[in-house]
């Protein structure tokens, strides 16, 4: 039960604010419209390399971090993505976008190559350090 809290629940419990913020009819907007779609695409992008990232997390605890692995976290939070913008289409004052989509797979993707470089690039400096 300990494992569960320590590594689904963060995935889970981001989802879940993911959702509560969906589900709100209207947030707060940055002056401009330039500024607001910039912020909007970003928040996106982060919101969804974080899910990619704490699903990494947690499906590593019972598997090797590999390629496959990696995909299928995008491919889970691209899915919960789609799964917000359609609740979204049901929420007054929101409404679904396939360009939110993209930024949620492009964050997610982005995510899971920067978590893979930095894993890669730690495990050589270990292995440089060993061979010293």
């Amino acid at each position: 039960m300990r494992k569960f809290f320590l590594y689904w629940l963060p995935p889970l419990a981001w989802m879940g604010l993911l959702f509560a913020l969906s589900a709100q009819p209207d947030l707060p907007h940055p002056p401009g419209p330039w500024m607001e779609r910039l912020f909007d695409k970003a928040a996106h992008a982060v919101s969804y390399g974080v899910l990619a990232w704490l699903l990494l997390r947690a499906f590593g605890q019972h598997h090797p971090r590999s390629v496959g692995l990696r995909a299928l976290c995008v491919v889970l939070a691209v899915l919960y993505g789609a799964s917000d913008e359609y609740h979204q289409a049901f929420v007054p004052g929101r409404s679904a976008s396939l360009a939110d989509l993209a930024a949620d797979v492009v964050g997610a993707t982005v995510a899971m190559l920067l978590l893979a470089w930095l894993e890669r690039r730690r495990h050589l400096a270990r292995r440089s350090s060993e061979a010293r």
